[in-house]
């Protein structure tokens, strides 16, 4: 496919049309109305209706706000209404319409990172435009609500899931994402702890979920690891170091640009675990074919020769990478459930994820003992 359908949810495929439907808990079987009233915020944003604004209102307030004109390409997102906007003059840009379930420091803080990010002159990310009256987003209304309405530029680059990967892709990958975690060194925000289910520090909360998974193997495979991460992880984060972090380097998320590798889609990031950043990259790192820690090996290892690891973050890293395929995972079966076979995040969901149950059985099978060993490198 052309490099603009697959850049996901800042810039990816065409716009999704989510029919509505009733509570996630009674689409998997739930009927616990205790567990329904406890339901998370993150659980709530992940599940609200996106935007669905016209693209002659969103033009209009572009033009209006930013002064952009030209031609718009709807995008695949989870949460927002995306589109791809090419100007006349050939320039490209992100619009993104922010979803009403997003709480305006959260917006802020991901505004923000982007623009601290900019003095960092060995990283690749998109540039936030501003208005013509120098904010950096703008209001949009229908009847449902009000939005924020944001534009950034365009990153031109090859996605890494249109790549092949191999050990010298992990490794740039690695040398890459220490780089972006450096860059954020001091960064510091009200809203640097938004509610997201994706969050790995909420990996707790996906057992609720686990009903959605209708095939018993992989629901039992992915109940341990989020056991070990309640066990394991859990008593641990205090004594990790945290920062801000991308919280999704998957392929869609990562860009091969004539400078090197670049990064997009930052409706993730969060202050967490530095470790965290790591396990998330090395969980789409999949070799389904041999040794499972072949490519995460060398990405580990180039990560650490520029930001060096710790010993506990080590320790963690096996327990980590699988409590976030769990969380691929049973998202997955979550969206099987409850949005309809047309559903274009549905689909791009199943076109990208379907090896994660197949990886999370391949680690479980290598096991914690061997995969620390092939980490020995990190002291």
């Amino acid at each position: 496919m052309p490099n603009y359908v697959q850049q996901n949810a800042t810039q990816s495929t065409v716009l999704r049309r989510r029919p509505g439907f009733g509570p996630i808990y009674s689409v998997c079987g739930f009927r616990d109305t205790a567990v329904m009233k406890q339901e998370s915020a993150a659980m709530a944003a992940i599940k609200g209706e996106p935007p669905s604004l016209t693209v002659d209102d969103v033009a209009h307030a572009v033009e209006t706000a930013f002064g952009l004109r030209g031609d718009y390409l709807p995008l695949v997102s989870e949460r927002d209404q995306n589109f791809m906007l090419r100007s006349a003059c050939g320039s490209r840009y992100v619009v993104k319409v922010t979803s009403r379930f997003e709480k305006p420091v959260a917006t802020d803080f991901r505004i923000d990172a982007l623009r601290y990010l900019e003095q960092a002159n060995d990283v690749f990310v998109p540039q936030v435009r501003q208005t013509l009256a120098g904010e950096t987003s703008f209001g949009i209304s229908d009847e449902r609500g009000t939005y924020r309405l944001r534009v950034v530029t365009w990153v031109d680059g090859i996605s890494l899931e249109s790549k092949p990967l191999d050990e010298g892709i992990a490794r740039d990958l690695g040398t890459a994402l220490a780089r972006l975690d450096r860059a954020f060194d001091g960064f510091s925000h009200p809203g640097e702890r938004p509610e997201l289910l994706w969050d790995l520090q909420r990996a707790a909360e996906l057992r609720d979920l686990l009903s959605c998974i209708d095939d018993a193997d992989i629901r039992v495979r992915v109940a341990r690891a989020v056991d070990d991460f309640e066990n394991s992880v859990l008593p641990k984060l205090p004594r990790l170091r945290a920062q801000i972090i991308h919280g999704d380097a998957n392929p869609g998320n990562v860009l091969l640009t004539d400078n090197g590798i670049g990064f997009i889609d930052f409706g993730d990031i969060v202050k967490a675990p530095l470790i965290f950043d790591v396990a998330i990259a090395a969980s789409y790192l999949r070799v389904l074919t041999s040794d499972p820690a072949d490519l995460i090996v060398p990405f580990v290892a180039a990560y650490h020769s520029h930001r060096p690891l710790q010993a506990l973050e080590r320790d963690l890293l096996f327990d980590l990478v699988r409590a976030r395929l769990a969380t691929t995972v049973t998202l997955l079966y979550w969206r099987l459930s409850a949005r309809g076979q047309d559903d274009p995040y549905r689909q791009k969901a199943l076109a990208d994820e379907d090896g994660a149950a197949r990886f999370l059985d391949l680690l479980d099978a290598l096991g914690r003992k061997a995969f620390l060993e092939k980490m020995s490198f990190i002291q």
